[in-house]
């Protein structure tokens, strides 16, 4: 009985071999570039490994990342970077804030905590890093396009009407301008404005900028904010943003691309803050300082009077690596027009200013730094808002509050339709 023969050799077999080996790669490389394969790939360069990892009770995770490990470090420029652990200046005068409160019956800031600090902290030598997950990615407009904004700071110089609410973005401002500016600070009232759909968001800010209002602005932003289509929720959060191209190609929210270096171990970028101001009850505050290192150049952030949060590079900018020459203090919301209406999207407390302590959302204690590196009372302040029946501030001096303001409102109303 003839027997059937593999014909060919070990030739043959070493082409079987290979032949097969192709197909596998054609297999992994066609589920690479599937949205699957490109969903796991970009999750696995912004979530670095953990050296613990904390179950927040809004269910955030919080990934204790070793400093040299946080996405700052995937910048090019940052590859061979040492880290500074410690700005060289903080501004003169940053511990001369008044401490008491317009008609509260509790004076002075309450300690503020972030939502995950209920379940743990992160060891020293590592930095909490919100984790991101898939839906995060699958909510966005594209992954190219995650964790970056798609419009630019307000500009109330503009006296062009169509620029006023350019794609839809609202604002209720204080500013100044005409001047150097090195850093700036300001004490933030905490609310949970309601959002009335995914693709909008409120938010609470401050804006360090320099540059021209067109294609080449720099930008560097603090605040708190809610964005559901950003975080999957309704909930308060710390946030910064950057950009040096006028939120085209560079910069984004928290850590979410490489830029930002952070240093602190106890607060993370994009966590919840907790706990948040009543109506007519109990009023919560945050103060953010950010300022240039007049030795190093760099930007740094502090948030609070103990956490100093790290800082951006001065060469991620053009314009900042100097000087900023415009800011901002206030607040901002998506109104995407639903139904043809106006949103009804609030914006900070979701009361107008007239309301007061208690009702209306604030920013109290407003300073620029100057040229000597110190905390002062700003110059020439403005206001500005496009719709003022929608969204309005108003300002004010006193001795406890400094330069303030109320700002904020429903939106839509019977005088905003």
């Amino acid at each position: 009985m003839a027997r059937a023969r593999c014909g060919g050799g070990p030739a043959a077999w070493a082409v079987a071999v290979a032949a097969a080996a192709w197909v596998l790669w054609a297999a992994a490389a066609a589920e690479a570039r599937a949205p699957a394969g490109r969903v796991h790939r970009h999750l696995k360069r912004l979530n670095k490994p953990a050296v613990k990892s904390i179950e927040s009770p809004d269910g955030d995770i919080i990934d204790c990342v070793h400093i040299a490990h946080q996405p700052a470090f995937d910048h090019p420029l940052l590859k061979n970077h040492t880290i500074q652990f410690r700005p060289a200046y903080h501004p003169e005068g940053l511990y001369d804030d008044a401490k008491s409160s317009i008609g509260s019956n509790n004076a002075g800031e309450k300690p503020m905590l972030q939502m995950w600090h209920r379940n743990g902290r992160c060891p020293e030598g590592t930095v909490p890093i919100r984790r991101t997950k898939k839906d995060d990615l699958l909510r966005a407009s594209s992954m190219r396009r995650y964790g970056r904004k798609r419009h630019t700071a307000p500009n109330p110089l503009s006296v062009d009407p169509n620029m006023l609410s350019e794609g839809g973005h609202q604002h209720a401002i204080a500013y100044v301008e005409g001047d150097k500016y090195y850093g700036a600070k300001a004490t933030i009232n905490v609310w949970e404005p309601k959002i009335q759909q995914a693709n909008e968001f409120s938010l609470s800010q401050l804006w360090i900028l320099g540059g021209s209002f067109g294609e080449d602005l720099n930008s560097i932003e603090a605040g708190w904010q809610v964005s559901p289509d950003l975080y999957g929720d309704n909930n308060t959060r710390l946030f910064t943003y950057w950009t040096s191209d006028a939120y085209q190609a560079t910069g984004c929210y928290n850590i979410l691309c490489s830029g930002f270096i952070q240093i602190n171990s106890e607060i993370a970028m994009g966590a919840s803050i907790f706990p948040i101001s009543n109506y007519a009850g109990s009023q919560y505050d945050i103060s953010i300082l950010i300022w240039k290192d007049p030795k190093e150049g760099n930007w740094w952030m502090q948030f609070g009077k103990e956490y100093v949060l790290g800082y951006w590079p001065s060469f991620l900018f053009s314009y900042l690596a100097d000087s900023a020459s415009m800011i901002e203090w206030g607040g901002e919301v998506v109104n995407s027009e639903p139904d043809g209406a106006h949103t009804s999207t609030q914006m900070g407390s979701g009361h107008f200013p007239e309301e007061g302590f208690g009702k209306a959302s604030y920013f109290k204690n407003i300073q620029v730094v100057d040229s000597s590196n110190q905390l002062s009372t700003p110059k020439g302040v403005g206001t500005f808002t496009e719709q003022s029946n929608c969204y309005d501030v108003q300002n004010g001096n006193n001795g406890d509050w400094g330069t303030y303001f109320y700002y904020g409102g429903p939106g839509k109303n019977s005088n905003c339709p």
